[in-house]
């Protein structure tokens, strides 16, 4: 066998659906031998536990050993991530009821959450006594309660929540991500690092605990 090189790129969080996990579901692969580049595609890197849904951390290092173990001679050069998080997720699709269940429980605690936070907000500050104020400088007459300041400003927060969540009727107004997306991927960068680091320390805790034994 010709000394090959086969390149390999990972993503920092790979799902899959398929208990039976092999190198060519969770990594992108490139070799001037398409032929080890196939063959590579089917070795078996890890079995879901139990078929459960679940994540599970591992190293690149994983991969290489078992990539070399198969084709010994083939060199392996790693470009992506140096660990790596794989999400198993069951195949079969939840019914469509309980999706639909889930979608009305999301919107209906977003909807009232929100207007509850913009109620709390304008009882701190007391806006409509701030209006009837400026009604009263502006136009010298007692505000009633419904004047166009509280129009605009109502029109206002709807338009606001609109520019800043950047969705409208499902479309997205620009292509910038929303300030929802910045948030949840920040947060799902957070959870993978952290999986990566409890699982990168277990190990040196065993070698700790078998030197003191």
């Amino acid at each position: 066998m010709t000394n090959d090189t086969l390149y390999l790129k990972i993503d920092q969080n790979v799902q899959v659906h398929d208990t039976h996990i092999t190198l060519g579901d969770i990594a992108q692969l490139t070799c001037s031998n398409k032929e080890i580049e196939n063959r590579v595609k089917t070795v078996k890197v890890k079995e879901a536990a139990n078929g459960k849904p679940g994540r599970h951390a591992m190293s690149v290092m994983e991969l290489i050993e078992a990539v070399q173990k198969e084709f010994p001679s083939l060199e392996v050069n790693n470009i992506g991530e140096a660990d790596f998080i794989i999400t198993y997720e069951n195949p079969k699709q939840p019914k469509e009821a309980v999706s639909w269940l889930k979608t009305v429980c999301v919107c209906f605690l977003a909807f009232f959450g929100a207007a509850f936070t913009i109620m709390t907000f304008n009882n701190d500050v007391d806006i409509p006594k701030l209006f009837g104020q400026l009604y009263m400088q502006f136009t010298g007459r007692q505000s009633d309660g419904f004047t166009i300041l509280e129009l605009t400003y109502s029109i206002g927060v709807g338009i606001g929540i609109l520019l800043f969540f950047n969705h409208f009727a499902g479309k997205k107004i620009t292509a910038d991500p929303t300030p929802m997306e910045v948030e949840m991927r920040l947060y799902e960068d957070d959870i993978n690092n952290t999986l990566i680091e409890s699982s990168s320390r277990s190990p040196k805790k065993k070698g700790k605990a078998g030197a003191k034994s």
